[in-house]
């Protein structure tokens, strides 16, 4: 049984008239009844002690685990990049970090991304454009906080003429709008956002946002009918569907007409065989399985009015079975294709694509069909390397088709779901803590009875024979019991036994593991190792490294390793010695290549690579493994100056006579003039100062590289 607590009143012998809470332990046998005590000056001393005897035991372990959980924060975690590229946007998000990438074929069924058709910015760029073309670091960067982009849509100006303005013939021919989603960093609430693009969507410029009202909007569904350019954006929360006509576009829009009073998602309209049909999703009714509910209505305009088709709903289904639109459909080949969403994993998992066979007012019947979009293995990453949910095809003036997809590196939920799991990380950590405290004897009790509620005043007997339990009586009896229970576990687990050490070790390494998962899911967020935008674009490079039979094993690891980071685009293995693997063997998330060479020699990793697609080559030796997060900063690092070495390992060689000086001798004097493991250029002759190594004039090389 628990004891309330003990109130001495008066004064103790001696006149002493000042008094003490203290722990009072007496039942004998190492029991306690955990309760608090007055007492006079003569226990002054060693309620002093208990007291802070316990006091110091948490404050030493708060300073030991904290210790540790800064260790492993700072020398085993990479946080998120994205904090790092604005003051305001590219924040954590519970629904994504979504982006956009561009990809191209002679079809929609061939489309390969954007980085494998080795576009460039333009003859004077650096390097060669990479997906995602537009995200977060775009808009924010332009000054329009953003946190995410998604729901792409195209609308192509398919137009070749004079440009007045200079006078002279404008052959890059379609002009490009991107209409998306902007998830604002500041309201929380989707705007929509347009971008140009006079390239063929290798690059984009931010135009700003085109449509913003008091209530969330996303998929941008944007068309033109009779002369006039329409935009349909999903605005449920309104409670309905409404139609905007482009007043100056791309920027003004005046809302035109309600077509339909219902809170639809995704909707979009189809021109098919005289007539136009509404596809949307409405989420609101009773019974409708939310992301598996599609509706089609039928109109001879665009503009309405829609009667509904006679087997509404045509689907009220699974999530995975993708009801919901995912993009616009497009025409090929005389065939209609619808996109839709699977939904099955996490929102958003994937699009799949549908051939509608048959589409009437009375009848509707369509089958799956296979994209042939490649999904990465990079994971998270990659830029759409967990799920993908929004596509839009089109075909541009010259006959090339083009199509803009967005994907996330994360799934739906990630910021709850790390919050959840590192705080139930820290709550683990903190029963721990009073757990080894009980067993080595530092914690007495684990919840004083004094913190209890209770009533002190005085009750007849009558009054507690009627009295009933309440809450505060039934946590006074659970506390006491607590306190009773650890005094059980402390007086049958000794320290000192074999067993007890035993259980001591295990729970004291369960601590520090959990202090490590707590701080990983809280400091480290998403765990995604992604790569560093520079003005708004990325890119990729080579990795290039030069090995021989006997370190096969080594190479394995090294070639699955960075395989996943983000900017790898090819792995080239220059095989020294030995039978050459095969590319097959390895497990890469990229092309690898095996150049076999004629003779062993150090200089091989030099020679000219006329198959190297890339213009930055990142020569890497086969046993050195560091974290992707180094080599993407690395990496921007050159985007900076691509006329400069970029590396880790400096040298300087100085003084007369000579001296070969290491990195931190090198560092201390703000300059290098040797990296390690060197580059060969076409003529010699290198400045070092700073970061990097500048090239003097008249110099050339064949091709940069950045060293580290």
């Amino acid at each position: 049984m628990g004891s309330s607590p003990i109130v001495a009143s008066g004064t103790s012998a001696g006149g002493g008239g000042s008094g003490g809470w203290r722990w009072h332990n007496s039942n004998g046998g190492g029991r306690s009844n955990c309760v608090i005590s007055k007492n006079g000056n003569g226990n002054h001393n060693k309620e002093s002690y208990v007291l802070s005897s316990t006091f110091a035991y948490f404050f030493i372990s708060f300073v030991v685990l904290g210790s540790i959980g800064r260790f492993y924060a700072r020398y085993m975690l990479t946080p998120n990049v994205r904090t790092g590229i604005t003051a305001y946007g590219c924040r954590e998000d519970n629904e994504g970090s979504w982006a956009v990438g561009v990809y191209y074929g002679d079809s929609p069924f061939s489309l390969k991304p954007i980085e494998a058709m080795n576009v460039w910015k333009d003859k004077s760029a650096a390097w060669p454009v990479a997906n995602p073309v537009l995200a977060c670091a775009s808009l924010s960067d332009a000054g329009f906080p953003t946190n995410f982009v998604a729901d792409p849509f195209l609308y192509v100006q398919k137009t070749v003429a004079l440009l007045l303005l200079i006078g002279s013939l404008n052959l890059q021919g379609d002009i490009l709008y991107l209409f998306f989603e902007a998830k604002n960093s500041i309201t929380m609430q989707g705007d929509i956002g347009v971008a140009q693009s006079i390239d063929n969507g290798a690059t984009w410029q931010q135009l700003g946002i085109a449509l913003d009202e008091d209530w969330h909007l996303s998929y941008p569904f944007v068309f033109e009918y009779n002369g006039n350019i329409y935009m349909m954006p999903e605005g449920s929360a309104k409670g309905d569907l409404r139609l905007y006509r482009a007043i100056d576009f791309p920027l003004k829009w005046t809302l035109d007409r309600i077509i339909l009073k219902k809170p639809l998602v995704d909707s979009i309209i189809i021109p098919h065989e005289g007539k136009f049909w509404l596809f949307g999703s409405d989420h609101s009714k009773i019974g409708t399985k939310k992301n598996g509910q599609l509706g089609i209505w039928h109109s001879t305009s665009p503009l309405g009015p829609w009667k509904p088709h006679r087997n509404n709903p045509i689907y009220n289904t699974d999530k995975t079975m993708g009801a919901r639109n995912g993009g616009r459909p497009f025409v090929y080949d005389g065939n209609l294709y619808r996109i839709g969403q699977d939904c099955g994993e996490t929102y958003g998992h994937r699009t799949r694509v549908f051939k509608v066979e048959i589409l009437t007012a009375n009848e509707f019947k369509e089958a799956e069909v296979q994209l042939g979009l490649e999904e990465s293995i990079k994971g998270i990453n990659s830029w759409n390397g967990a799920r993908n949910h929004h596509l839009d095809v089109q075909q541009l003036g010259s006959g090339e088709w083009i199509a803009v997809l967005d994907g996330d590196r994360i799934s739906s939920g990630d910021v709850i779901r790390q919050f959840v799991l590192g705080s139930a990380s820290v709550v683990s950590v903190i029963a721990l803590v009073v757990l080894v405290g009980i067993l080595l004897g530092a914690v007495k009790c684990i919840v004083p009875l004094s913190w209890c509620p209770h009533n002190m005043g005085k009750r007849s007997d009558t009054f507690l024979a009627r009295e009933r339990p309440n809450i505060s009586s039934k946590l006074r009896l659970f506390c006491s019991r607590l306190n009773r229970a650890s005094l059980i576990l402390h007086a049958k687990i000794r320290p000192n036994t074999c067993t007890g050490m035993v259980i001591l070790t295990v729970t004291i390494i369960a601590m520090v593991t959990l202090t490590c998962v707590g701080v990983k899911y809280l400091y480290g967020g998403s765990g995604a190792q992604e790569p560093y935008s520079l003005d708004g674009h990325y890119s990729q490079f080579t990795l290039l490294t030069m090995t021989h039979d006997a370190r096969l094993w080594n190479l394995n690891m090294y070639v699955k390793h960075y395989s996943r980071c983000s900017s790898v685009h090819e792995i080239v293995v220059v095989w020294n010695k030995g039978v050459p693997p095969k590319s097959s063997d390895f497990d890469s998330a990229v092309p690898v290549r095996v150049r076999v060479e004629d003779q062993n020699s150090l200089n091989n990793r030099f020679k000219v690579d006329p198959l190297i697609k890339t213009r930055a080559v990142l020569e890497l030796d086969d046993d050195i493994m560091m974290t992707c997060d180094d080599v993407e900063r690395g990496f921007r690092l050159w985007r900076e100056h691509p006329d400069r070495i970029v590396g880790f390992y400096p040298r300087l060689v100085s003084g007369g006579p000579l001296e070969y000086r290491n990195e931190k001798h090198a560092r201390q004097h703000n300059g290098y003039n040797m990296i390690l493991t060197g580059l060969l250029l076409s003529t010699a002759g290198w400045h070092s100062r700073g970061i990097g190594a500048r090239k003097r004039p008249g110099s050339s090389v064949g091709r940069s590289l950045f060293q580290l």
